[in-house]
Parts: C-alpha cells; sequence; structure tokens
C-alpha cells in the first residue's frame, strides 16, 4: 500500500505525540499524603470513680457501697445553686429604662415647639406695635398738617378781608363802581370769612354765590371740563361747624378714586367733619369724558354750618 507524503506526516507526528505523553506520564510522581500515625491507646484500671486511694481492688459488693458514699459525698460538697432569676424582669426594666428616656425625649421636644411658638408670638406682637406705633405717627403727622394749613387758611382769610375793608372803604370814599348802591356792608356771602362772595362778572344781588359749579347747600366743586352727576349730603355730626375741602381724583369715566380731605382752604381738623367729607366724596361721580386725563384731579367744598 502506497502512503502519500501528508499522510507519512500524519502518522509521524501522531506516534511523536504519543511518545511525549508516555514519557510525560512515566516520569511524573504523584505525591499521595502519608496519613498520620495512629495514637497508641494505654491501659487504665477498672474502677468506679475518678478518685481513689488504697492498693488493693475492692470486690464488686465494696465497690457499690462506696459508689453510693461517693455520690452523697459529691451531691454534699457541690450544692445546688439556686435557679437564676428570669430574664423577663431585666428585660421588663429595661423596656422600662427606654420609655422613661423616649417620654423624656418627647416631653423636651414638645417644650422646644412651645419655645419657638412663644418666640414667633412675640415677634409678631413686637411688629404690630411697631406698625400700630408707625401708623400713629403718621396721623399725628398728617393732624398736625390740617392743623398747619388751617391755620395758615385763617390767616390768609384775615389778611383777605382786611384788604376787602380796606378796597371797600376805598369805593365808598369815592362812589361810583357796579356795587354802589350805597350800602356801607364790607362782606356778603354764606359761607366764612370776610370779602363779597361772588364772581367778578356777577350780578349784584343774585343770590348765587358759587364759582359755576356745585349744587348749593354747602356743596361745591371745582373739576375743569367735568360736569357733576351726583353729589351726596355728607353725614353732619353736628358738633361743630366748619368747612372742607376735599381733593379728589377721577377717572375718565366719571369715578372718584382717591379722596383727601382736609386739604388747602379747609378751616377745620376736626376728624368727624373729615370723614364725613371723605365718605361723601368718594361717593361723587361726574360724567364720563374720554378726552380726559386718565386719572384728573379736582376738589369738592363741603361748608358744614350749625342750624
Amino acid at each position: 500500500m502506497n502512503y502519500s507524503n501528508s499522510q507519512r506526516s500524519g502518522a509521524i507526528a501522531t506516534m511523536l505525540f504519543h511518545i511525549a505523553l508516555f514519557l510525560f506520564l512515566l516520569l511524573m510522581v504523584i505525591n499521595l499524603p502519608v496519613p498520620p500515625k495512629e495514637d497508641e491507646g494505654y491501659l487504665v484500671d477498672f474502677g468506679n470513680s475518678n478518685t481513689g486511694l488504697g492498693l488493693q481492688e475492692p470486690s464488686a459488693a465494696m465497690g457499690s457501697e462506696v459508689v453510693s458514699a461517693t455520690k452523697a459525698k459529691a451531691a454534699a460538697s457541690h450544692p445546688v445553686s439556686k435557679p437564676r432569676p428570669s430574664t423577663k424582669v431585666q428585660d421588663k426594666g429595661d423596656e422600662d429604662l427606654l420609655t422613661q428616656e423616649y417620654e423624656k425625649t418627647v416631653a423636651i421636644a414638645a417644650n422646644a415647639k412651645k419655645k419657638i411658638a412663644k418666640e414667633k408670638q412675640l415677634l409678631l406682637d413686637e411688629e404690630r406695635k411697631i406698625k400700630a406705633r408707625k401708623e400713629k405717627e403718621e396721623r399725628d403727622e398728617a393732624l398736625e398738617r390740617q392743623k398747619q394749613e388751617a391755620e395758615d387758611n385763617r390767616i390768609r382769610q384775615e389778611q383777605e378781608k382786611k384788604i376787602g375793608a380796606i378796597n371797600s372803604r376805598a369805593k365808598n370814599a369815592f362812589g361810583g363802581g357796579k356795587t354802589d348802591n350805597g350800602s356801607r356792608s364790607t362782606s356778603q356771602g354764606n359761607t366764612y370769612g370776610g370779602g363779597n362772595q361772588g364772581s367778578p362778572d356777577g350780578t349784584p344781588g343774585a343770590n348765587q354765590y358759587g364759582l359755576g359749579g356745585g349744587e348749593g347747600k354747602g356743596i361745591s366743586y371745582s373739576l375743569s371740563g367735568r360736569s357733576a352727576r351726583s353729589l351726596p349730603k355728607p353725614a353732619f355730626p353736628g358738633n361743630e361747624a366748619g368747612v372742607v375741602v376735599v381733593e379728589v381724583t377721577v377717572d375718565k369715566y366719571g369715578k372718584v378714586t382717591k379722596a383727601l380731605p382736609g386739604v388747602r382752604g379747609s378751616n377745620t381738623v376736626d376728624p368727624d367733619l373729615l370723614e364725613a367729607a371723605r365718605k361723601a366724596a368718594i361717593s361723587a361721580s361726574f360724567n364720563t369724558d374720554q378726552n380726559a386725563p386718565a386719572f384728573q384731579k379736582g376738589t369738592i367744598t363741603y361748608h358744614f354750618i350749625l342750624q
């Protein structure tokens, strides 16, 4: 049988592989662990106790008596110990201790919360006091300004009264003029102060003294280009007379959006009169004017007269 070169090469490689494997197994040494040497025993004399004294082994009958005596002696030498107390009591004590500690912790937390709440309340009270004091100071300042304006208005009216009296005497001295009717009166009107109330272009003897606006009977207004639709009468307290001028802010639709009583022209600082005038002014209304400013300012004058 003829083999090809590749077959002969494969056979040679296989033989070499098996020879190498055989030599490896032949040379490999298997080390087995050496078993430990077993301990050799020793003889012990027969007996019935771990203790004893003497040279001759006793008989079986004597041995039982010795055993009984030995057990009794061992029992006497080793008294029975008392049973240990149950751990449940100890556990209950630990539980009580934990409960007490927890209650203390809860009490401390509750006291801390109360303290924080108390401090917050004190801060709020202090803020309220500061706010109330500030508001009172502002009211006092506003009242002081109103008093000063009223005093300035009174001085101005007295000066105007003196000037009007001087002018009236001068006119009467030379005669003539629109109101030269032979009267020696130096003033006329239905409001307050001296002077001849009315308009320079008015008619002598007419019973209307306003400047073209208002509803008479103690109420008049000044708002350029606007006419009044409603001017409610104030609730007159009846304890003091005076004139209160209220500065009003009116929108395009004629609604009064703001009212500030006691402005220039007022001659009283009575809080009841000022409040009554303010309430009446805030309820007033004027005509709608789309061409008017978004907010137009004017005045409404209230004359409080004791009946």
